[in-house]
């Protein structure tokens, strides 16, 4: 789908939050001036990304939400640590905990990079059937994280396997 259509689209929904993800985005070619397209629409526009590339581009009306990659998900290498600067009011940084030492690790990441005091909402998310939520909870309260919890909605909803929805 070409940028005139995808806008076309986005139109005719009319809704007021536009979310940009799938795989990595950024990743594509023409992400950037599409993201300078919805930009121009008037919505809220999102951008769900690995942070594994760079966010220096993104339109600065583009809410970026950013994944910091923990070493039980396997992509730890690819954490683009330059990217952490270029947070802004309205980002959002987000760990998916994959094990008791993800999260140890994310807390100590958060507290080496001194992101309690950067206005960036922290996010901590259990990764599907690897972390109880209960259990990730508990921990968070325990050590009085500055993180606010999320579930894997779109997996509640539809499962974890749920393909085009």
């Amino acid at each position: 789908m070409n940028i005139p259509d995808i806008i076309a689209t986005v139109r005719e929904y009319g809704n007021p939050l536009i979310l940009v993800t799938g795989g990595e985005p950024l990743a594509q070619r023409n992400c950037i001036p599409l993201l300078e397209y919805l930009a121009g629409l008037g919505a809220v526009i999102q951008l769900e990304t690995s942070g594994a590339l760079s966010i220096e581009k993104v339109h600065p009306a583009v809410h970026r939400i950013m994944d910091i990659k923990t070493p039980d998900s396997g992509e730890c290498q690819r954490n683009r640590l330059a990217n952490l600067p270029l947070l802004k009011a309205g980002d959002e940084l987000k760990f998916v905990i994959c094990s008791r030492a993800d999260y140890e690790w994310s807390r100590d990441f958060i507290s080496e990079h001194a992101l309690e005091s950067s206005g960036v909402p922290l996010l901590f998310s259990a990764a599907w059937q690897q972390v109880d939520n209960r259990n990730l909870s508990r921990w968070i309260l325990e050590d009085r994280l500055p993180v606010r919890m999320q579930v894997q909605l779109h997996k509640i909803i539809w499962g974890a396997e749920a393909i085009g929805v």
